[in-house]
C-alpha cells in the first residue's frame, strides 16, 4: 500500500465535492503556495509562482534545514463605485515552510524574483564521509569459556 501525503485543502475540496454539493466555494480563494524542489549541480533548488508580490514584501530564511517563505500583498483601496459580483483575489500575509530534503550551506543561499516567481538556490553542505570502522576483537571468555577452550578455534595449543 502506497504512503499518500495528507493535504487539508485537497481533503477540503473533496468534503465538498462529495458531502455538500450544493455548496461551492470558490477555486483560488487561498494562497497557492506550491513549490517545487529539487536537487541540481549540488544545490537544492526551490521555486515557488508568487505573483503580484512586490520582492520588498517578501521574506526568505533558511533555518534547521528549512525554509521559511513569507510576504504581504498589500491591501488595494477598495473603489466605493464598485459592486463586486466576486472578490476572489487574496490579500494580507502569507507563510510557507519547506522541509529541505538535505542540509544546506544557508549563509550561500541566494534568492531572487521574476516574473512572479521566486527561485531560491542553496549549496548542499557537507556531508561526513561514510568510514568503515574496523572491529577489534579483545581476547578473552566467550560463553563462559576461553578462546582456546571453544571447539572450533584451530589454534595450536
Amino acid at each position: 500500500m502506497a504512503i499518500i501525503r495528507w493535504d487539508p485543502k485537497r481533503e477540503l475540496d473533496r468534503l465538498f465535492d462529495e458531502d455538500f454539493p450544493f455548496i461551492r466555494l470558490p477555486k483560488g480563494m487561498g494562497w497557492d503556495l506550491s513549490a517545487d524542489v529539487y536537487h541540481e549541480n549540488g544545490q537544492i533548488v526551490a521555486e515557488m509562482n508568487i505573483p503580484q508580490i512586490n520582492p520588498e514584501n517578501l521574506s526568505v530564511e533558511i533555518e534547521n534545514d528549512e525554509l521559511r517563505i513569507s510576504g504581504t500583498r498589500e491591501e488595494k483601496k477598495e473603489d466605493e463605485d464598485k459592486d463586486y459580483y466576486s472578490k476572489e483575489i487574496r490579500r494580507g500575509s502569507f507563510q510557507r515552510i519547506i522541509k529541505l530534503p538535505a542540509a544546506v550551506r544557508s549563509k550561500e543561499a541566494k534568492a531572487e524574483y521574476e516574473e512572479g516567481v521566486l527561485k531560491v538556490v542553496a549549496p548542499v553542505a557537507e556531508t561526513s564521509n561514510k568510514v568503515r570502522i574496523g572491529i577489534k576483537e579483545r581476547p578473552g571468555k566467550r560463553d563462559g569459556r576461553t578462546l582456546k577452550e571453544r571447539p572450533d578455534n584451530k589454534s595450536k595449543k
